[in-house]
């Protein structure tokens, strides 16, 4: 189970939005071990496309270095799809690195289902999961 606050929630899809209808996509660093995504880097989609994303591999590269310096991992990885459910494409989940993350869709075509949807990714599997919005993270998920 994701469970996430609910301004990073709106932020991500405020995001998706602005940005439809290329694909929009970003990263919820937490501190590592925590569970807790607390701190959203919104991305550049270097593909520009409607269809597909792709980190800016220079961009992946500091924002990577960046989370390990501060003691964070990246807890959420979101992208949106604007033709086509949230559901993660064969590309998604060949390009899936951070098993420990969850991998998050926002739907922004029209009739397309659920605006978010997130997804653990591992060993080439999607596996959906529920997600819960919460104003603030219960002090029990400490650790």
């Amino acid at each position: 189970m994701l469970i996430i606050l609910s301004e990073l929630l709106d932020a991500m899809l405020a995001q998706a939005r602005e940005d439809h209808p290329i694909e929009t996509c970003g990263v919820i660093a937490g501190p590592i071990g925590s569970r807790r995504p607390t701190r959203m880097i919104p991305m550049r989609n270097v593909a520009q496309s409607e269809t597909f994303f792709q980190f800016d591999p220079q961009e992946q590269l500091r924002v990577w270095r960046e989370m390990e310096a501060l003691g964070e991992e990246p807890c959420v990885i979101y992208h949106s799809h604007t033709h086509s459910a949230g559901y993660p494409s064969r590309d998604d989940i060949r390009l899936a690195g951070e098993p420990q993350a969850h991998y998050v869709i926002l739907c922004t075509a029209e009739n397309a289902g659920a605006p978010v949807r997130s997804f653990r990714i591992v060993d080439g599997k999607a596996t959906e999961e529920t997600i819960q919005a919460v104003a603030q993270y219960p002090t029990a998920l400490a650790g």
